[in-house]
C-alpha cells in the first residue's frame, strides 16, 4: 500500500540534497510501507496533563495528535478542513449561530459512540470546568445545545470570527463522556478520544504508550500497531538515539544538531515556518495564580513600564540567533507571525535594534539601584541554558544582574503558572489566526495568562478583532494590538522557530505542518 508524504505549508521541505536542505521547496515521499511495527517518537520534554481541557504544551499536543481528533484540522496550505465534523461550520446571518454537523458512525477509544451529546459535554467542560486553559477561546459561546443526534448548535454573545480555527485545536477535541464520568479529575490518567491510536500507559518522564485502534473509523489507513512517546530533553542526545535506531523520529531538533543530522545518510530532515513564537514572559501582576485578576508586585520589573523596556533594548535579537541557533531561526518582536495567512506580524527586519545607551537612560529616569537583579527561569536543556547564558551576558552591560534558575519544564509551568517568578523563557506554538497567540495570554484575566499583564485597551482590541470579519479592519486591529502589546514590555517576544523534525530514512509517511505537530497517523516503515 503507497503512502503519500506529505510536507507542509508554504516553506515546508523534506530536505535531501545540500542545496536544498533548508529551503521552502515543497517535496512528495510516496515510497510504500508495510502495516505493523512500533515508531519511538522523542520528544523535547515531558507533556503535561493528557486532558485537553488542561494541557498547555506543544509536547501534549504532538501526543493529542495521534489519539484525539478534533471537531477540525488544519491541511498542508494550512487551511481549516473537517475532522470530526461532518462540514465546515454553518453561521447565521447575525453572526450568533453556529451549526456543527457530525460524522456518524465514530467510536470513542473505550467503544462507546460519538453523537452530538458528546460534543457538547466536551466543549461545556472545556469553557467551564475551573482552571481549564480553553476557558478564554469558548468565553464568547453562551449556549452549547444538541440540536439533533449529530447536529451542535453555538449561540453565541457576540460574533466570533475565530471560532473554526479555535476547533481545530484542542477546544475541538471531543472526550468521552463515559470516560470522564467515570475518571473525574483524573481523566488524564486514562484518556479516550476518538483517534487512529488509543492511550495504553503513561510512566512519567520515561515513556506514554499508544496502540492502533481497531475501532477507529479509518483504521485501514494506519500502518503502525504501537507509538512510543520518549521524553528526552537534550537534542543531542535525541539525534543518538536517531543514530543508534533507538528512536525513529526526533522532534523540535535543535539547529545544531540540525546541521549535523543533513550529513547523515541515514536520517531525513524535515522543516516547516512556525505560526508561534519564542521569548522571555514577565511578571508584572501575577500573585494569585494563572488567569486571576492583576494585583500588585514591589518588583522593579513590575513597578516601572521603563525597567521592562530597558530590559528588552538590552537584549540584541540578531546575535542571540546567531550564537545560540547558528542563524536558523528568525528574530521576531510581535505576537503573530509573518506566515499567519490572517493580520500577517512585523518582520524581523523590523524589530526594535539592541541600544545600551537608552537602556541606561531609561533605568535612571527610573531611579532604580542598579544592577537590577531578574531571576529568570530556564528549562534544563542545553539550548534554554545557552539562552539564558546569552540574555545574562547582554543585559548585564545595561544595569541587569540575570540569575539563572534551571528547572524541568514541568516545575517551570507550575512555578510560573503560580506567579512564583520575575521572568521565564515563555512560547507558544502558535494558531492560525492571530487570537489564537494573544487572547489567552494577554486579555485581562486570560486562561493562560501567567503574566498578570490587564489593561483595558488591550481587551478592548481583543474584542474587536474577535468580532470582526472584514480581513482588512483585522488587520489593522491587529496591527494595533501588536503596538500596544509591544509598548508594556510584558511579554518580550525574541524569536522565531522553524519547526524541525529529523526522521530515520525507513519512516515514511510523516506529516510536519506549519502548527509544529509530528503527524504519525500515515507513519509506516517503507517495504
Amino acid at each position: 500500500m503507497a503512502v503519500a508524504l506529505v510536507f507542509l505549508i508554504s516553506g515546508c521541505t523534506s530536505l535531501q540534497s545540500p542545496a536544498a536542505r533548508i529551503g521552502g521547496e515543497r517535496m512528495a515521499d510516496a515510497r510504500p510501507v508495510r502495516d505493523g511495527g512500533t515508531l519511538t517518537v522523542a520528544l523535547n520534554a515531558d507533556p503535561d496533563k493528557l486532558d485537553p481541557t488542561l494541557s498547555q504544551t506543544l509536547v501534549g499536543r504532538t501526543v493529542f495528535a495521534a489519539m484525539c481528533e478534533k471537531l477540525y484540522d488544519i491541511d498542508q496550505q494550512g487551511t481549516v478542513v473537517p475532522q470530526l465534523a461532518a462540514a465546515l461550520p454553518k453561521t447565521s446571518a447575525d453572526g450568533r449561530t453556529v451549526t456543527v454537523r457530525i460524522r456518524k458512525g465514530l467510536r470513542f477509544s473505550d467503544g462507546t459512540g460519538l453523537d452530538a451529546a458528546s460534543v457538547v459535554t466536551s466543549l461545556e467542560r472545556h469553557r467551564d470546568l475551573p482552571g481549564s486553559a480553553r476557558a478564554t477561546e469558548l468565553a464568547p459561546l453562551r449556549d452549547i445545545l444538541a440540536a439533533g443526534p449529530y447536529t451542535v448548535q453555538l449561540r453565541l454573545k457576540q460574533p466570533y470570527t475565530p471560532l473554526t480555527g479555535v476547533l481545530a485545536d484542542r477546544a475541538g477535541m471531543v472526550m468521552s463522556p463515559a470516560a470522564l464520568k467515570k475518571y473525574g479529575k483524573d481523566f488524564t490518567d486514562h484518556p479516550s478520544c476518538v483517534g487512529p491510536f488509543r492511550f495504553v500507559e503513561r510512566v512519567g518522564g520515561d515513556r506514554i504508550v499508544l496502540r492502533k485502534d481497531p475501532d477507529y473509523y479509518d483504521a485501514a489507513h494506519v500502518h503502525l500497531q504501537q507509538v512510543i512517546y520518549k521524553p528526552i530533553p537534550d537534542s543531542n542526545v535525541r539525534l543518538a538515539n536517531l543514530r543508534s535506531g533507538d528512536v525513529q523520529i526526533g522532534d523540535q531538533m535543535a539547529p545544531v544538531d540540525v546541521q549535523s543530522a543533513l550529513a547523515e545518510s541515514r536520517l531525513q530532515l524535515f522543516n516547516s515556518p512556525s505560526l508561534g513564537y519564542q521569548g522571555i514572559g514577565l511578571n508584572v501582576g501575577n500573585v494569585k495564580g494563572l488567569g486571576q485578576k492583576p494585583g500588585k508586585l514591589s518588583t522593579p520589573i513590575a513597578r516601572d513600564v521603563r525597567v521592562r523596556e530597558a530590559f528588552e533594548l538590552s537584549i540584541d535579537r540578531d546575535l542571540l540567533n546567531k550564537v545560540v541557533f547558528q542563524g536558523m531561526y528568525e528574530p521576531a518582536c510581535g505576537p503573530v507571525s509573518p506566515e499567519s495567512p490572517v493580520a500577517p506580524g512585523v518582520k524581523p527586519s523590523a524589530c526594535p535594534k539592541r541600544d545600551i545607551a537608552r537602556a541606561k537612560k531609561l533605568l535612571k529616569e527610573a531611579g532604580v539601584r542598579t544592577p537590577v537583579r531578574i531571576g529568570l527561569k530556564v528549562q534544563t536543556s542545553p539550548e534554554s541554558s545557552r539562552i539564558g547564558q546569552v540574555v545574562q551576558a547582554m543585559a548585564k552591560e545595561a544595569g541587569f544582574d540575570v540569575v539563572l534558575q534551571p528547572m524541568e519544564y514541568a516545575t517551570l509551568l507550575e512555578e510560573t503558572d503560580a506567579g512564583h517568578y520575575d521572568a521565564f523563557t515563555s512560547g507558544w506554538s502558535g494558531r492560525l489566526d492571530p487570537d489564537g497567540n494573544i487572547s489567552n495570554f494577554l486579555q485581562t484575566a486570560g486562561a493562560m495568562n501567567a503574566y498578570g499583564y490587564g489593561d483595558p485597551e488591550t481587551d478592548r482590541l481583543i474584542e474587536r478583532g474577535r468580532t470582526e470579519a472584514d480581513p482588512a479592519a483585522r488587520t489593522r486591529i491587529y496591527h494595533e494590538l501588536a503596538k500596544r502589546i509591544a509598548d508594556a514590555h510584558t511579554l518580550i517576544y525574541l524569536y522565531r522557530q522553524k519547526n524541525y523534525v529529523v526522521a530515520g530514512k525507513k519512516v515514511s509517511g510523516i506529516q510536519v505542518y506549519g502548527d509544529g505537530l509530528v503527524r504519525v497517523k500515515s507513519a509506516g516503515y517503507t517495504r
